[in-house]
Parts: structure tokens; C-alpha cells; sequence
């Protein structure tokens, strides 16, 4: 059967921790069982969190100590790809049958990464994308992932792939996922302006793919009365936006602002080869008499031993 129901959840992480964001997703297990979610998205940072507006206490050239407590806040605020965190996240997914992709910021060793991870009802846990460039100042504080965790996970639906907020603006990236076959787009994010809106229908035309964008929703930290930092205002600190998009670049729900809520559509795989008549992005479309794209997908190691 190629009709499925593919779900955003817009949820915001709590500024209580992990624990805290964690109870409010499992919270909405009732809402994803009736839904009949195959697939359920969830934002960029769900878990261990999207620090909007600080600044860990750095400047160019210097680091205050004040900095290094922020980040070691935020560090034991992250999670272990084998915790209990993801352990109760492929529970809920067992429970549902839906497959679960959402950000989370990811400890290894002494560094972090802003990772997607791909939780299915059979094999819970069973890979992760780590996101290739932050941005801005996001460098502060999140490492660098590699090829080697790129992956097109095949769920029996669908295959499933995922970009991390602005990796979406990266053209080779996205040339690499097409060529892997993605059939499902999962976009976790934070960013929540109206051009997103843009990029999110772009990129479901021009993978001739479904996309599911998943934003968090966030009241500013002066709204809650926590005094937090001089970005502090009077509007929402992250809005949403989540929505959902076909393979031609409509809009099939969404997008959702301003509040919590679990987005739903139903999409039909079967449509993809219709979609894909005109415009094959790396198959009758592509020049590779021009153009050619080599992806490097080993790991990168700062330190091996032995071996040549």
C-alpha cells in the first residue's frame, strides 16, 4: 500500500531540560497512536535544546568564565545516542508503529553535534545525521559532522531521508540525497520565517519529493518570566511553521504557528514517478557530460591507531 499518513509534531524544547521536553513528547503518544502516523517529525534540538541568543560568553580573541558554566550547562543538558532518552523514544515508537525523526544535540566525548536521529518500531535506534556546517555562531558550540552520516534510511514505506535547518540551503547536499533515493524529505528545524516557507516547497519540487518540516514553537524566555539574556523580547522566541509538501511543491497541511500541535497529511508514494515525468534531478535531467558530484562518505578521525 503506498497511502500513508506522515505527521510534523511543532513542539518546543522545555527550558527545564531534557527530562521536561521529553515528558511533553511523550505527552502526545495518544494523538500519534489514533493518527495513524507511519512517520513522525519533530524539530532541530528537540532534545538537549536550541540556545537562541546566547552568546556562552565569548568574543573574538577571548572566553569568559561565565561562558565555559553556560556550556557545561548545555553539555549535561545533551543526550547519549545510547541513553535512556532515545531508549524511551523507541518505546514510544514500538507502541505507535510510527517512525520517529528529531533533533537532538548529541554528546560525544567532551563535543557536541546537532543530530537527526531515525527511530523505527522494529529496530528503534537505527541511525543518525549529524549536521555537516552549523551556522553562524552555532560553531561555538557544535562539531562538524562527516559523510559518514548520510544516510537513506528505508522503512518500509518510504525511504527517508534528513536535512537540518540550513543544510536545506546546501545544493551538493541535497544532489547527494537525491541520488540515494530519497523519497521522504524530514526537515527539523528552528527556523521559522516565511522564507523557509519558500525553501521547504523548492525542495520538495525539486527532488520531485515529499518533504515534512518540522519547526519548534517557543514563548520568549520574558514571556515565561525567566530573565535570560538582552535577546529577550516581546513576541514569540520561535514561532513554527511546520507544514508539509508534495512532490510538486504544494502545500498538503500547514503551515501551523504559534502553538503546539501534531500536523498531519496523507501522501501517496505511488505519486512520485508522476512527479518525476518532467524533471528527474539526478536521472534524465542531470548532465554528467558537465557537471559530476564525488561525495566522500569515510569517517573522519582526529586520531587513528594502527594500521596504514
Amino acid at each position: 500500500m503506498s497511502t500513508i499518513t506522515v505527521a510534523a509534531l511543532q513542539i518546543g524544547a522545555d527550558y527545564a531540560g531534557k527530562a521536561a521536553t521529553l515528558a511533553k513528547v511523550m505527552a502526545f503518544e495518544p494523538q500519534i497512536a489514533s493518527s495513524g502516523a507511519s512517520l513522525v517529525v519533530m524539530p532541530e534540538a528537540l532534545l538537549g535544546g536550541y540556545p537562541k541568543g546566547e552568546n556562552f560568553g565569548t568574543q573574538l580573541g577571548f572566553r569568559l568564565p561565565e561562558g565555559r558554566e553556560a556550556f557545561a550547562r548545555y553539555y549535561a543538558n545533551a543526550v547519549d545516542m545510547d541513553g535512556p532518552e532515545l531508549a524511551e523514544l523507541a518505546g514510544l515508537s514500538a507502541r505507535t508503529g510510527a517512525t520517529l525523526v528529531l533533533g537532538v544535540i548529541e554528546r560525544a566525548g567532551s563535543s557536541l553535534f546537532c543530530t537527526a536521529v531515525f527511530i523505527t518500531p522494529e529496530a528503534g535506534v537505527c541511525a543518525k545525521h549529524r549536521k555537516l556546517m552549523p551556522t553562524g555562531t552555532e560553531r561555538l558550540i557544535w562539531s562538524l559532522g562527516d559523510g559518514s552520516t548520510m544516510p537513506v534510511v528505508d522503512s518500509g514505506f518510504g525511504k527517508l531521508g534528513a536535512a537540518i535547518c540550513w543544510e536545506n540551503h546546501m545544493p551538493l547536499f541535497r544532489t547527494a540525497m537525491y541520488a540515494k533515493g530519497v523519497e521522504i524529505w524530514c526537515a527539523p528545524t528552528v527556523d521559522d520565517r516565511d522564507i523557509w516557507r519558500s525553501t521547504m516547497r523548492h525542495i520538495a519540487h525539486e527532488g520531485r519529493c515529499f518533504l515534512v518540516n518540522s519547526c519548534q514553537v517557543q514563548p520568549s524566555p520574558a514571556e515565561l518570566g525567566i530573565v535570560a539574556g538582552p535577546w529577550e523580547a516581546d513576541r514569540p522566541l520561535l514561532r513554527g511553521g511546520s507544514m508539509i509538501v508534495g512532490p510538486l511543491g504544494d502545500v498538503l497541511a500547514g503551515p501551523l504557528e504559534h502553538e503546539t500541535g501534531l500536523l498531519t497529511a496523507e501522501i501517496d508514494l505511488a505519486e512520485l514517478p508522476r512527479a518525476r515525468y518532467d524533471f528527474d534531478v539526478v536521472g534524465h535531467y542531470a548532465r554528467p557530460d558537465v557537471f559530476s558530484l564525488h561525495v566522500d562518505e569515510r569517517a573522519k578521525q582526529g586520531v587513528v591507531f594502527g594500521g596504514d
